[in-house]
């Protein structure tokens, strides 16, 4: 499928083929937002602990004895009952809010969103994005020249740019990464997806290429291997039972 390509100027000057196995794919949101919640959950920090009656420090001693003062017994004044006590059933660091969530379910999930750019025209190709120096304001000039204008958009780069990274942090509605790390999260988070042509061809290397033929064959050996020692030491065990 073809698609525009603007220079730095606002313009379009030509057009480019996208690869329909990652811009061209049916969209399904609740496998989208099933890899959001994995990801936002796996990013989750645990803060809120509180301590139960075995972890407050004091409460050693009897506060009075069982019988005859005409109170209530206790055993303890670390008790959930008394002020300055343990807390019955409050929040702990025990807690585990990580999902899994398979590989192949993270690629569909991004080629999605990444599809759902281009259909509703939030993919912004450029020839190439590069600046003499790192100023915030040479960036932003770009960003005004398209057609994100101001809105929040994400600037995606085909590989490690210190000028690029340097200029962009500083904006308030955009935000800046490598095509290598490119993850559902992010591109939700922003409406429009600014990248050069050259990431397109990072995308494709990084979530299509597949292992070659070598190194499969080099796993299936592997894998007789270890189950002929494995089958051979079963036998030399019975051997030496004999």
């Amino acid at each position: 499928m073809k698609y525009v390509v603007y220079n730095q100027q606002g313009k379009e000057i030509s057009q480019t083929l996208l690869p329909k196995e990652i811009f061209d794919v049916k969209i399904n949101s609740d496998l989208v937002h099933q890899v959001a919640i994995s990801q936002m959950s796996n990013q989750r920090i645990v803060v809120a602990q509180t301590k139960d009656r075995g972890e407050v420090r004091g409460g050693g001693r009897k506060p009075w004895r069982q019988k005859g003062t005409g109170r209530a017994r206790h055993g303890s004044r670390r008790s959930p009952l008394w002020r300055g006590g343990g807390v019955t059933f409050g929040p702990t660091k025990d807690r585990v809010f990580k999902k899994k969530i398979n590989k192949k379910m993270k690629k569909k999930a991004l080629f999605m969103i990444l599809s759902g750019k281009v259909k509703n025209n939030l993919l912004i190709l450029l020839d190439k994005i590069k600046l003499e120096k790192s100023k915030t304001k040479e960036i932003s000039e770009i960003l005004g020249k398209l057609p994100c204008k101001e809105k929040s958009s994400l600037i995606v780069l085909p590989g490690m740019d210190k000028n690029l990274i340097l200029a962009a942090r500083n904006l308030q509605n955009a935000g800046i990464m490598q095509a290598k790390d490119l993850n559902t999260l992010d591109l939700l988070r922003f409406k429009y997806l600014v990248m050069p042509k050259e990431a397109i061809k990072t995308i494709k290397e990084t979530f299509l290429t597949e292992l070659p033929k070598e190194a499969k064959v080099r796993k299936s050996a592997k894998k007789d291997i270890s189950s002929f020692v494995s089958s051979s030491t079963r036998r030399t065990k019975f051997s030496f039972d004999k």
